[in-house]
């Protein structure tokens, strides 16, 4: 049976604004972050902003999964609004064992719906991209079939994000530091690429000097990503740095000048501990 309406869950760490969570009818989960003075759910009584002010400070945070009662209810939900199925985008099991805890919840609930469960294998640019394009092509009439076995694993297999970030600090003391190599270059300001790897963890893909040829880089980056290709859609965020993304989403415009859209997202709390403030970010998703 191929369900014919058809819900979108995902988590906190695919960085969708409010706005676009409501207009496309999106269930979200929340990571949970352990501090010092208690516990919050990603997104709903903490953000980014929140979480530089810790570290700041010398907190640091710690990250957990969603609690298995927040997936739960965001199942039941789903059933109670009388979707006959569910398409879940995760974000990368590199980076965390959401992916997985969704996997073994959603085995529950199939008697229920038919629930397929994805692993974006990125987290933020990388993972809302693929899900604010799965939103439209369901909206589209696309169906169950087509999506889960085509389109979805197309979108994660063409999204190419792209994050600068201040420091390596957090990542090296958070354990969560995969491939990314780490470099001596604070006092030149060395300032390192991230992208995600095939199996989802970071890894650094180039190094520049200062803010400024950081944009450019990833604009050129994002540009070379897309190639030849004729459909993409692009996505600018950043955590903390709201005037510089700005800059980079005109750069890329002017570069990249026929997306079918531009989406843009502020990092969450969860990622912020793990890269601080100061983050900037390009994507491309390639359509066609």
């Amino acid at each position: 049976m191929n369900p014919q309406k058809i819900a979108l869950l995902t988590d906190s760490c695919a960085d969708i604004s409010p706005r676009m969570i409501e207009e496309n009818h999106i269930f979200v989960v929340p990571l949970r972050i352990l501090c010092q003075d208690g516990e919050y759910r990603d997104g709903v009584d903490i953000n980014g902003a929140d979480i530089y002010a810790r570290l700041r400070a010398g907190e640091l945070p710690q990250t957990s999964l969603p609690a298995a009662e927040d997936v739960g209810q965001a199942f039941r939900q789903i059933v109670a609004e009388g979707y006959d199925g569910v398409i879940a985008i995760m974000l990368s099991s590199g980076l965390s064992g959401t992916y997985n805890l969704v996997r073994l919840l959603a085995e529950e609930c199939r008697e229920k719906l038919p629930v397929r469960v994805f692993d974006s294998l990125s987290g933020s640019l990388g993972q809302g991209l693929t899900v604010l394009q799965a939103a439209e092509d369901i909206r589209n009439g696309m169906g169950w079939e087509e999506l889960t076995e085509r389109r979805i694993p197309s979108l994660i297999a063409n999204t190419f994000p792209f994050f600068s970030v201040d420091t390596l600090e957090y990542l090296m003391k958070g354990g969560r530091i995969g491939k990314v190599t780490a470099t001596a270059g604070t006092l030149l300001q060395i300032k390192p690429i991230l992208t995600f790897a095939g199996d989802g963890q970071l890894q650094s893909v180039a190094k520049v000097r200062g803010r400024h040829q950081v944009m450019d880089k990833l604009v050129a980056m994002t540009e070379k990503s897309c190639g030849e290709h004729k459909r993409y859609n692009l996505a600018v965020a950043n955590g903390g740095a709201p005037a510089e993304m700005e800059t980079i989403r005109q750069k890329l415009m002017a570069a990249l000048p026929d997306y079918d859209h531009i989406w843009e997202g502020e990092i969450d709390g969860t990622l912020s501990v793990y890269i601080g403030d100061g983050v900037l970010g390009a994507a491309v998703q390639v359509l066609e």
